[in-house]
């Protein structure tokens, strides 16, 4: 497995991870057009020439937003996201940023437990968040970590 840096030139590799993730994913152009935008950066994950996940974040105003993360389902809980999380903080840091934050489906218990272990703490609530067609809205637990390293 590699993990590159992405690109805008990576849209549509970027939008097949995506696919792997979800049953709504965003088109190559979507992509695209996020990093058309300022303090926009990605990460993807290949394995034998085939984009096996990915994650695309913002940091603006000392803020770092995960916009979405995408692994795998038959790679899950081998690492592959924790490795994305952890390169996508890093880099975060060394932008400036003081905190992370981002949304989980609140039925997504693995997803929320890979943040908590990364130290992400919850901050709020988005009730209906995420469309799920005819199976309804589902809320978004809304998580925040901090990026500064603690004070003694």
């Amino acid at each position: 497995m590699t993990l590159d840096w992405a690109t805008a030139e990576d849209a549509a590799a970027l939008a097949e991870a995506h696919a792997l993730g979800f049953p709504h994913p965003w088109d190559a152009a979507a992509f695209a057009e996020l990093f058309a935008g300022p303090g926009v950066f990605g990460l993807i994950a290949r394995e034998g020439g085939r984009a096996t996940g990915m994650a695309l974040c913002r940091v603006a105003a000392g803020e770092m937003e995960v916009l979405t993360i995408a692994v795998d389902p038959t790679l899950r809980r081998r690492g592959l996201g924790r490795t994305l999380m952890t390169a996508a903080l890093a880099a975060a840091r060394e932008a400036g940023a003081d905190a992370a934050f981002l949304e989980v489906a609140a039925d997504n218990a693995p997803a929320a437990a890979l943040y908590a272990g990364l130290g992400f703490r919850r901050a709020g609530l988005r009730r209906g968040y995420y469309d799920r067609g005819p199976e309804g809205r589902v809320d978004a637990l809304v998580m925040r970590l901090d990026l500064t390293p603690a004070s003694s």
